[in-house]
């Protein structure tokens, strides 16, 4: 169940208007530069009041504000110019750039009971979320299993020896193990990746029947490449929300986490990394091809995918946040809208951390409450190094964990598979599932499929700070 659900609402919402190519950009930092706020602003109005609430913010900046329908309408990669600022019907959000000085009257009056404007907040810059270590190499032909990454020091090594014992101690005495090392699920950390990727053995994905058919898949990252051999003759549908750039993925990541979720069945090459390879497919563009995004460029591909009817939005992005540093409230009524409508936001917990001297915070925004924020996990079942904890009070836990470690799927040609590590890998695992078990239960969606895939999850001997209701697994 989401973090707080006893903050939740029921707010009704009706699909958006079809848009053409689109333009959500704005200056991008430099490559390096990771945080920091773009100088926007995101609003959010009060329901059944964004008329009064379009009309404030438009008096207050002395900005004209553009509906995203016709923005997308209007725009495209070759505008000089963009809109002041973009109001998302659907989500009750306008993003809006602004002097501070100018937004200080609106953000003053935000909340009070006579305002149209309940909340103000700075647009963030987001980003792809890659793990700060290298993964091994990926697969080769004729390799037969993966062992789990060597660490780099004895000391480190010791760590991982023990924490490898303890690990096999725990499933010794778990009599869960039993039952599934008969399904032929392994519980150390080296598998026969021959057929299936780790990963997919460890969620039991290649046990299931299920294939996500019927059931639509978002992922709002950075593109796709839309002429992978794997994907020919899938159900796509596309969308850019970057300026200037189309779709085609020139950065990888979103063709990864796209192959994870809903890759092919049988891959050009061996082994199997997809697991709902019949879900159709709708890719957002919402980061550049150097990784990089924003709030609005989010809203912007959520907002799309709700009009879309999209039952699962997977997002491996995000920006780091502090200890203490309270969740964004803009984006979590988004979230709470968009379980209203029936779609379910599956976002990345973040990379940020090096246990064990250093435990981070989940990202932004999967530190929403009603975001489903996903922890990493490596071969042999741990947490893995680099992911973030559940730390900060009211919101900000961890709700579940995915394989996320040395993960392989697809990636832009020519070099069609790689292998990469970061709860990025772990999230899409999580939305391929979410999309199996959408296809299970038909009529369950939004908040009863949150509840499905936390309740569907194998428990671990790991605190749920680290990684929640436990492993993902597949119906």
């Amino acid at each position: 169940m989401p973090k707080n659900p006893s903050e939740r609402d029921n707010p009704k919402i009706k699909p958006i208007d079809k848009g053409g190519s689109a333009v959500f950009g704005v200056q991008t930092p430099p490559t390096e530069f990771k945080g920091g706020t773009t100088g926007r602003f995101l609003v959010l109005m009060r329901e059944g009041a964004t008329d009064e609430g379009i009309a404030m913010v438009q008096k207050s900046t002395k900005r004209t504000l553009t509906s995203s329908t016709k923005a997308l309408t209007l725009m495209g990669a070759e505008a000089e110019t963009k809109p002041e600022g973009i109001f998302f019907e659907e989500l009750g959000v306008a993003v809006v750039e602004s002097l501070p000085e100018e937004i200080h009257g609106l953000s003053a009056e935000a909340g009070t009971e006579a305002s149209p404007i309940l909340l103000v907040e700075p647009e963030r810059f987001v980003y792809a979320l890659a793990a700060p270590v290298l993964a091994p190499p990926p697969i080769e032909e004729g390799m037969q299993e993966l062992a789990a990454p060597q660490p780099a020091t004895p000391f480190e090594y010791l760590q991982g020896y023990r924490d490898a014992v303890d690990h096999l101690v725990a499933q010794v005495i778990d009599r869960n193990a039993v039952a599934e090392a008969a399904l032929g699920v392994p519980t150390i950390g080296v598998w026969n990746q021959t057929q299936f990727t780790w990963g997919l053995q460890a969620t039991r994905v290649h046990l299931s029947s299920y294939s996500g058919r019927g059931v639509r898949v978002a992922v709002l990252d950075t593109g796709m490449d839309l002429g992978h051999p794997d994907f020919a003759g899938r159900k796509i549908t596309s969308q850019s929300f970057v300026a200037g750039q189309p779709v085609q993925d020139g950065h990888g990541h979103g063709t990864h986490c796209i192959g994870t979720s809903c890759g092919t069945r049988q891959p050009g090459q061996a082994p199997r990394y997809g697991i709902a390879f019949n879900a159709d497919i709708y890719v957002g563009k919402v980061l550049s091809n150097q990784g990089q995004g924003t709030d609005g460029q989010i809203l912007a591909g959520i907002d799309w995918a709700i009009k879309n009817k999209v039952a699962v939005i997977s997002m491996s992005l995000g920006a780091p946040t502090t200890a203490g540093q309270p969740f964004s409230q803009v984006f979590e009524q988004v979230a709470r809208r968009s379980l209203a409508a029936g779609t379910l936001i599956i976002a990345a917990a973040g990379n940020d951390s090096h246990r064990p001297q250093q435990l981070n915070p989940v990202s932004h925004p999967a530190n929403c409450p009603s975001i489903m924020a996903v922890a990493a996990l490596d071969q042999r079942l741990l947490v893995a190094s680099f992911s973030n904890a559940g730390l900060n009070p009211n919101g900000g836990q961890v709700d579940i964990a995915g394989p996320g470690v040395a993960v392989r799927s697809s990636w832009p040609r020519p070099t069609l598979y790689n292998t990469i590590s970061g709860t990025s890998m772990a999230t899409p695992h999580v939305a391929g599932i979410a999309a199996l078990l959408a296809e299970a239960r038909p009529n369950t969606r939004g908040l009863a499929l949150w509840a499905l895939v936390t309740q569907h999850a194998r428990h671990l001997s790991i605190p749920s700070r680290d990684v929640g209701t436990g492993l993902t697994q597949a119906p």
